[in-house]
């Protein structure tokens, strides 16, 4: 509960197809495409706050004129930062060039980042690299405009070590084994390759090497250099990416798990990780906008053709069902019908822990994210008292009293705000010690919310690790004398590791993955553990289609409910006066929810693609053998 769960990023891609007068004249200013930049990444920042950075391509610009621009930022705030500098950039362009102020021209020549191409990009470092080294877009530069590459992901690759070995067959010298590298210099060999085999043929043709140039970026054709690129890429992504004449695409995986959603019209292009986010800054109908199928591009030319392209054949879909249930903004109308859904259909598994005593129940939800779910919880609460309502009143007839009805009706479900997270509150000792202290007061509750041997119902978009109820939650909730306290996950179990994009690297690191290997030490079963660690490794050597993932049989003896039980007695903490009960969302009612992202890996271990069967089994050797490393 409260768990920190980092996601790895978010795309805002924007193509404006009128010249930037146009945009002066309607809208009072030829930056109108950095504003919405500004906008759409501000409407992202969820998905990424450990770094920004933006990108700009002008098109037609001159020989030696600038005409690529990029900034990146890794500060505190970073999207803030980012346009800081791009602001102070084109204030004081016009205070030192007053001339500039109406001219759309000399702004485009002399003043940087406005442009017709533009990305953006928000980060979280996943893998604990904040330096601005690691900060999206990437950008591969040469001499020749359409060499030029600027790349920005969504995405995780499982294969980054076989696609590595890949480029130094080929002759390269990547300068370092990460996965944007590796996919940035992919495609940018076939980019290259393509370009080469472009200016021989038109030099064939008689054209002169001038008149080549735009010919190439004509001709250049994007879907098969992404073809070509993308063909052995094992992982999940949503792939964004400018070329330095202007040609602009966004890629996304078979599987379709990392999200993309675009809109066009007349005025502009628009590619964002998010539908609410495009919605908004363009103000634009839900069915304006649409989602980019897996396996496609879309593929803007520098001419201003827009072409949905196949790259790879579609696979059985299985989009991240954790964007529904975490990532995404729940303003998306979906994704908040999605998130009430799951409030309701975990309801019965609650009636059940607290024996229907709903008079002494009171509910509520930490974070904020979970309001959602709980408002979907609290609904189907109200709807069991109403059947139960309906069924006494019958049950009096008509010789009924005003006092009876009025007993009868008065009962309804009781809501309230019990926990507050204070958010300036810094745990800023590092001793164990003085740390956990500092950790219980992170929350404060409201004194009076429940009653003396009440039962607190407490629902969550999902439990991971725990250690935030543990040393904090639990505690203080605890200082309200409930007779039990109920912590409810919107989500499953997760029981396995992320290769995808989502800071959930390492099996040891999930309760419930303590819970399980706490219940083999109970059954006495260890020897059962140590046998997957054997089978785990005489896989190490075979090719990811033929790995099977072994780690489901630790889980299989034992019943959901077992888990979540142990799970509560491990979360437990010492001279806790209340019961404590964890009840977590079914993977069945997850898909009943969520039907159209069936991406559930994490719970049930069904990865989509074949490299996820060797990151789980390569985890599971690392937390047998003591290694505390990722597993990818």
């Amino acid at each position: 509960m409260s768990d920190a769960i980092k996601h790895e990023c978010g795309i805002s891609l924007i193509r404006l197809l009128k010249p930037l007068e146009y945009y002066k004249e309607k809208y009072g200013t030829a930056f109108y495409g950095v504003n919405k930049m500004y906008l759409m990444m501000e409407k992202q920042h969820n998905r990424g706050q450990d770094g920004a950075g933006f990108a700009s391509i002008k098109l037609d610009m001159k020989a030696g004129e600038r005409y690529m621009s990029r900034v990146r930022s890794a500060q505190q705030q970073p999207i803030q930062d980012i346009f800081e500098q791009i602001n102070s950039r084109i204030n004081t362009a016009f205070a030192e060039h007053p001339e500039y102020e109406n001219d759309v021209q000399l702004q485009k020549q002399h003043i940087p980042y406005i442009g017709e191409l533009l990305m953006g990009h928000v980060r979280y470092g996943t893998f604990g690299k904040n330096s601005i080294e690691s900060v999206h877009p990437f950008l591969r530069q040469n001499n020749w405009m359409h060499r030029n590459l600027i790349v920005a992901g969504n995405f995780n690759l499982t294969n980054v070590d076989e696609l590595f070995g890949n480029l130094v067959e080929l002759g390269q010298h990547p300068k370092e084994m990460a996965d944007t590298v590796t996919v940035m210099e992919k495609i940018g060999h076939f980019l290259d390759d393509a370009v080469a085999k472009l200016y021989k043929q038109i030099k064939k043709e008689g054209y002169s090497k001038r008149e080549a140039s735009p010919l190439i970026a004509e001709r250049l054709n994007v879907a098969k250099i992404l073809r070509k690129a993308s063909k052995n890429w094992d992982g999940g992504y949503t792939m964004g990416g400018l070329l330095g004449h202007g040609d602009a695409f966004v890629v996304r995986d078979p599987a379709g798990i990392r999200p993309a959603y675009y809109y066009k019209d007349d005025e502009i292009v628009v590619v964002a990780s998010e539908r609410p986010v495009i919605q908004t800054v363009f103000n634009v109908s839900y069915d304006d906008v649409h989602e980019l199928n897996p396996g496609h591009a879309i593929i803007v030319k520098k001419g201003g053709t827009v072409d949905l392209k196949e790259i790879l054949e579609p696979t059985e879909r299985k989009a991240c069902s954790f964007e529904r249930i975490y990532f995404s903004r729940g303003s998306d109308k979906e994704i908040y019908q999605e998130r009430k859904m799951l409030g309701k259909l975990v309801f019965p598994q609650i009636l059940k822990s607290i024996d229907d005593d709903l008079t002494n129940t009171v509910f509520s939800y930490i974070p904020n994210t979970a309001e959602t779910s709980f408002f979907g919880m609290v609904k189907e609460a109200q709807s069991y008292l109403n059947k139960k309502k309906e069924q006494q009143i019958l049950a009096l007839g008509p010789n009924i009293t005003g006092e009876e009805l009025h007993e009868i009706l008065d009962v309804r479900p009781r809501i309230e705000k019990v926990a507050i997270k204070d958010a300036k509150l810094r745990t800023f000792i590092t001793q164990d010690s003085s740390r956990d202290d500092l950790v219980a007061h992170v929350y404060d509750i409201s004194y009076g919310s429940v009653k003396i041997n009440d039962n607190l119902v407490i629902i969550d978009d999902s439990i991971v690790r725990g250690t935030t109820l543990k040393r904090s939650i639990l505690k203080i909730l605890d200082r309200l004398s409930p007779k039990k306290i109920i912590v409810v996950s919107s989500a499953p179990q997760i029981r396995y590791p992320d290769c995808y994009g989502i800071d959930m690297a390492k099996l040891e690191d999930f309760v419930a993955f303590k819970a399980a290997l706490a219940l083999h030490q109970d059954h006495g079963t260890m020897d059962k553990v140590k046998e997957i660690y054997e089978k785990c490794l005489t896989q190490t050597k075979n090719k990811d289609k033929d790995v099977v993932n072994y780690v489901k049989e630790f889980y299989a003896p034992f019943t959901n409910e077992q888990v979540s039980k142990k799970i509560a007695e491990i979360l437990s903490p010492e001279g806790i006066k209340a019961e404590v009960d964890i009840i977590y969302q079914t993977v069945e009612n997850l898909h009943e929810a969520c039907p159209k992202n069936l991406g559930d890996w994490y719970f049930t271990g069904d990865y989509p693609t074949p490299g996820g069967n060797r990151v789980v089994n390569r985890a599971f050797i690392n937390f047998y053998e003591g290694k505390n490393e990722r597993a990818y």
